[in-house]
């Protein structure tokens, strides 16, 4: 298996911010304009995102337009795991980001524990993988609740 991450370079974050913008866009445009509310944008967006895993994790090698994918959903599927927090349950942005937090720095140590590397230089197996999904999934969920309030 070849490493299955691009480089991280400038252009990397450029794309990033691009897609995950684009993406949110999206889900924003899903959940109000459409209408389907918050709950049901997160389960199609989870779904998709599903969807896109599965064929990443198939794949032995990276592929630009799978893992961009993947890139954009799991940011966008996090983004809406905080919204449906804060706008839905009423949790407070501080107590998600904290807990988001604690659960980033458990991923880190049992991927560091199991792997005894952090590098995303040598995601070249499946548990490495996994472990940095978790990783993007994990800290995904660092944006604002949507300036617009409850909208499930």
């Amino acid at each position: 298996m070849l490493n299955k991450v691009p480089e991280v370079t400038v252009y990397f974050w450029i794309i990033k911010i691009l897609c995950t913008t684009v993406g949110e866009s999206f889900a924003d445009y899903i959940n109000e304009t459409l209408g389907f509310g918050l709950t049901n944008t997160t389960v199609v967006f989870s779904v998709a995102l599903v969807i896109a895993l599965v064929a990443q994790f198939r794949l032995n090698r990276y592929v630009p337009g799978i893992y961009w994918l993947s890139v954009v959903l799991i940011s966008v599927v996090g983004t809406l795991l905080t919204d449906n927090l804060t706008d839905g349950h009423n949790v407070p942005l501080w107590i998600s980001s904290t807990v988001f937090a604690v659960l980033l720095a458990a991923v880190f140590g049992i991927w560091y524990a199991r792997e005894r590397t952090l590098s995303i230089h040598t995601i070249v197996t499946t548990p490495r993988e996994s472990f940095y999904w978790l990783t993007v999934l994990v800290t995904s969920p660092s944006a604002p609740p949507s300036a617009t309030g409850p909208s499930s």
